[in-house]
């Protein structure tokens, strides 16, 4: 298996270097295929700039060959060439926005199916804010109130992104609609990567866990298990 980069929010600047660089290194160096998934920010049409963007963050950070993809729809969720392309990358990372639409849009599709097979040979894969909600087993989807399934890299969980603005905001919801379940409360410019099963904290803020009645709270360099 690889490994798994999970952030809060606010990607492409400042302290996202530190998780961000880790996950090149860890994808094989800056020679390594990074793709990009910009498929949550399709609804308001913000795939393309949002897309852009991370390829000259990724390009900042000094890796060489770093792609958009056009997957925005079920349609070219199933495109060949983009399945191809996510089947032998090194770095995947899964943009922010709209999470249910993400979360729908890769479900059962070949992109999907793709990026699980490079993850099974070693690659990471990343997501930012809707990126890492969809990730997990659950996702709560705050246009909908409702709590739905991911696509479930990290079982037993579910993210609270940009948890040192709004994100706090939904634990007590969520405590209620998902008992049992871990809840990842991820501060913007922060990232929590799973090497081996333990994850560790990169970043400028913290990672706040809510297991059951417990909360801790994690900040850049600290090591934790969810099992």
């Amino acid at each position: 298996m690889g490994y798994l980069l999970l952030e809060g929010g606010a990607e492409f600047g400042g302290a996202m270097r530190e998780p961000d660089l880790r996950a090149i290194q860890l994808a094989g160096g800056i020679d390594a295929s990074i793709r990009i998934i910009p498929t949550a920010a399709a609804p308001d049409n913000n795939h393309v700039r949002a897309g852009n963007n991370g390829v000259r963050w990724f390009q900042s950070l000094g890796a060489r060959d770093v792609e958009s993809l056009p997957l925005i729809d079920k349609a070219s969720a199933n495109d060949p060439r983009i399945v191809e392309s996510l089947r032998s990358a090194k770095l995947i990372y899964l943009l922010g926005g709209f999470t249910h639409y993400l979360g729908q849009t890769l479900k059962d599709s070949q992109a999907w199916r793709a990026t699980l097979e490079a993850w099974k040979n070693g690659a990471v894969i990343a997501g930012s804010s809707a990126g890492a909600m969809a990730l997990c087993e659950h996702y709560y989807d705050p246009e909908r109130g409702q709590v739905e399934r991911g696509l479930n890299l990290v079982p037993n969980a579910c993210v609270l992104p940009h948890h040192n603005t709004f994100g706090k905001n939904w634990a007590e919801k969520l405590k209620a609609l998902l008992p049992g379940v871990m809840l990842l409360g991820i501060d913007e410019y922060t990232g929590m990567l799973m090497v081996d099963g333990e994850w560790t904290v990169y970043g400028g803020g913290a990672v706040t866990l809510y297991r059951g009645k417990n909360i801790e709270r994690y900040t850049s360099e600290k090591k934790f298990k969810l099992s």
